[in-house]
This record gives C-alpha cells, structure tokens and sequence, in this order.
C-alpha cells in the first residue's frame, strides 16, 4: 500500500490548510476553527470583538488577516475592469 504524503499549508501567519483538520478547509492555526465561519458572522453583523467574545482562543491580528485574505480573493476574482473609451 502506498503511503500518501499529507500537506499543510500556512497561508499567512495566522491560517492554515491541514488534512487533518477540519476536513482540509481553512482554519485559523493552532484550532479548529474554520475561518469561513468567522467570515460568515462579520457578514451577518458581528464585530470583531463579538467574534472574540464567542470564540477566545483567536486573536485580532488572526481575524484581521482572514478579512485581508478574503478581500485579495474577490479583487483577485473578480477584478476591477476599466471602461473601454
């Protein structure tokens, strides 16, 4: 039986992509927390310090890079097109 090889991989300082965690979907590092979900409560209204409240074991930095990392990916996207003259 061959062994599969297992990758995990840091997108910035604060999340991760981990096989073994969580199914594979992006979380912040050193939880479970999936970074989508957080991303969904600032989008219902949350504040930053709501999430924070609800969820102790992340920091600000870490909440700040996931919205960071998620504004890259819709300019990335869908990007801005200029007019044709």
């Amino acid at each position: 039986m061959k062994a599969i090889e297992k990758s995990y991989t840091e997108i910035g300082r604060y999340l991760v992509v981990d096989p073994e965690v969580c199914h594979g979907k992006l979380t912040f590092k050193g939880t479970r927390i999936p970074v989508a979900t957080v991303l969904t409560y600032l989008a219902m209204g949350d504040s930053i310090a709501d999430v924070l409240q609800n969820w102790p074991r992340l920091q600000r930095p870490a909440i700040e890079e996931a919205i960071r990392f998620a504004a890259r990916l819709v300019q990335k996207s869908y990007p801005i097109r200029k007019k044709a003259a």
